[in-house]
């Protein structure tokens, strides 16, 4: 752990708000990328970084200095965002099971195509966020902070809780799996730009 974040963290478990302030300067930006990849939604990911820090000073005083700050701290926000995202599935299951609106009306998200290549490129996305999504929880969160947020094996491991060979298989896991679903989309994208 950085000198600087050590004392942060000592300061901030006495209370001290201005120690915390610099923990969420230094860390929101981030804790909000790695939200957004699993929400996939900013306002969502920015609830879940707000999430984080909560839980983050609440929990200040279990932290070990002998662990990574980054890597305690990356596996609070992971949490809050699976939590979150949990929830809002379950909002989503909940409201599609209500009636018709007054009007007997249901409002449709609107159908008009744009740009082919827009098109084709957001399904693209769409689909890659679907199976990244339904990967399981260590193969997801290995795969988006090794790819999405550039952490070295041995930091996955720390966040994951268990050793770097473990680390590198929900890597190289999730990395196959995405390779099997996404592929055909490739094949498929470069014989239409054929």
């Amino acid at each position: 752990m950085k000198a600087a974040e050590i004392g942060w963290v000592r300061s901030a478990r006495r209370g001290d708000h201005e120690a915390f302030r610099r923990i969420v300067e230094a860390y929101s930006r981030p804790l909000f990328r790695q939200a957004y990849r699993v929400l996939g939604d900013s306002q969502a990911a920015e609830d879940a970084v707000q999430e984080t820090f909560l839980r983050a000073w609440r929990s200040l005083g279990r932290f070990d200095e002998k662990a990574q700050f980054s890597s305690w701290l990356y596996r609070v926000a992971i949490n809050a965002a699976i939590d979150l995202r949990r929830e809002r599935t379950r909002r989503r299951a909940m409201s599609a099971q209500l009636p018709e609106d007054f009007d007997g009306h249901i409002a449709a998200a609107s159908t008009e195509p744009g740009p082919h290549r827009h098109a084709a490129s957001r399904d693209v996305l769409a689909q890659a966020r679907r199976a990244i999504d339904e990967l399981p929880e260590a193969e997801r969160t290995a795969i988006l902070l090794r790819h999405f947020e550039g952490c070295s094996i041995a930091e996955i491991a720390r966040v994951l809780g268990g050793g770097e060979s473990a680390a590198k298989q929900a890597v190289f896991r999730a990395v196959r799996k995405l390779r099997a679903v996404l592929g055909p989309l490739r094949e498929m994208s470069r014989g239409e730009t054929a």
